[in-house]
């Protein structure tokens, strides 16, 4: 990708031109965020020497200088928290878009198999005796047809 191009969605949808698009912006943003905070300190640094103007109370010039100085450390750690907000966008593409097609198909694979060994399960013959004895109050005949062995083992209670 040429200086003159610009990132577009269709650039961004590949990882390696995702990781190109994160090592680039991070290029152009470090200098940034370092530039700022130099800014910052240094401008810190200047409005505390400006000493008391007449009428502050105690302390109130230090609290003025760190009150003029604090948005140019909030614009540098904003801009740092943009690089964050870049990696967090790459995971979060890779998750929900490549990843989870993947994932999606492993879980109707294992579906699959599960109902094909619960479909095998049922179809197999059962081996073994007969079932247990049925008590006297037991349904008759054809109402123990029409539910299975499901209730085979219970019984009426006292």
């Amino acid at each position: 990708m040429s200086a003159a191009e610009k990132w577009t969605p269709e650039h961004l949808r590949s990882p390696v031109d995702r990781a190109i698009h994160l090592e680039q912006r991070r290029a152009q943003l470090l200098p940034i965020i370092d530039d700022l905070r130099r800014l910052a300190r240094e401008m810190e640094a200047e409005v505390k020497e400006y000493g008391a103007i007449d009428g502050d109370l105690p302390g109130q010039a230090r609290l003025r200088a760190r009150h003029v100085s604090r948005p140019l450390f909030k614009a540098a750690d904003d801009v740092e928290k943009a690089i964050g907000d870049l990696i967090s966008f790459n995971g979060r593409f890779q998750k929900s878009y490549e990843d989870l097609p993947q994932k999606r198909q492993e879980k109707r694979r294992q579906k699959a198999v599960a109902k094909g060994r619960a479909q095998q399960a049922i179809e197999s013959p059962r081996t073994g005796a007969d079932p247990a004895p049925t008590p006297a109050s037991a349904p008759a005949p054809a109402e123990k047809s029409q539910f299975g062995e499901v209730f085979d083992g219970l019984r009426r209670g006292a």
